[in-house]
C-alpha cells in the first residue's frame, strides 16, 4: 500500500517540485529562450487546473494517491486528465482507492523498472458514474500478473468494463457506479 503523507512532507515535495519549475523557467530566460519559458508556465497552468479538477471530484482518497504518485517510488511515470462534465456523482472513494493502490502495485511488480514507462489516467464523470481510462506504454514482464489482477472481481460497484494487455501496451477501462 501507498505511504501515509504529513502535511511536512507534502510541503517539502510541493516545494521542490516548484523549484524545480522555477529553475526550468529561469534557466531558460537566461538562455533568451523565452518562447520555451512560456511553455513551460503554460504547461503549469495545465497541471494545475487539472489538480484543481481532481480535487474537486470529492474523491479525497483517490486524489491524495494520483497527486502523491509520482513522490514514491514507483517503476512508472504518471498522469491524469479529469475531462470537463457537468456530472458529479458520490462513489466509494475508499473501494476505488484501495483498487487503483493494488493496480499501482500490481503494475510496478509487472513491469521493468527504469524503463520509459507512463501511465496515463483519463477520468471522465458519466451520466451513471464515472470512467476511468487507464494506459500504460512501456516494458511489460509479467503479463500473466497483470492479466489474474484484472480478472479479479473488484465488487459490484467497480467493474473492469475491458483490458487489453499487448507487447508493451495496456489499456484498461474501469467504470464505478454512483452510490
Amino acid at each position: 500500500m501507498n505511504k501515509e503523507w504529513d502535511t511536512i512532507e507534502v510541503l517539502r515535495h510541493a516545494r521542490h517540485d516548484w523549484m524545480n519549475q522555477l529553475q526550468l523557467i529561469k534557466g531558460n530566460l537566461a538562455l533568451n529562450k523565452v518562447d520555451r519559458a512560456k511553455e513551460i508556465i503554460e504547461e503549469i497552468i495545465m497541471e494545475a487546473r487539472q489538480d484543481a479538477k481532481l480535487s474537486n471530484l470529492h474523491l479525497p482518497q483517490f486524489a491524495s494517491t494520483l497527486l502523491t504518485c509520482n513522490w514514491e517510488s514507483h517503476h512508472f511515470q504518471l498522469e491524469y486528465e479529469v475531462m470537463d462534465s457537468q456530472n458529479f456523482h458520490r462513489l466509494d472513494d475508499q473501494l476505488l482507492t484501495v483498487w487503483t493502490e493494488q493496480f499501482f502495485g500490481t503494475l510496478d511488480s509487472s513491469i521493468e523498472p527504469y524503463q520509459e514507462n507512463h501511465l496515463s489516467v483519463t477520468i471522465e464523470p458519466q451520466e451513471k458514474g464515472i470512467g476511468f481510462f487507464f494506459d500504460f506504454s512501456g516494458i511489460i514482464k509479467d503479463k500473466n500478473r497483470l492479466e489474474s489482477f484484472l480478472d479479479q472481481k473488484p465488487g459490484n460497484k467497480l467493474k473492469i468494463v475491458s483490458d487489453g494487455v499487448v507487447e508493451g501496451e495496456l489499456t484498461i477501462e474501469v467504470f464505478m457506479e454512483a452510490l
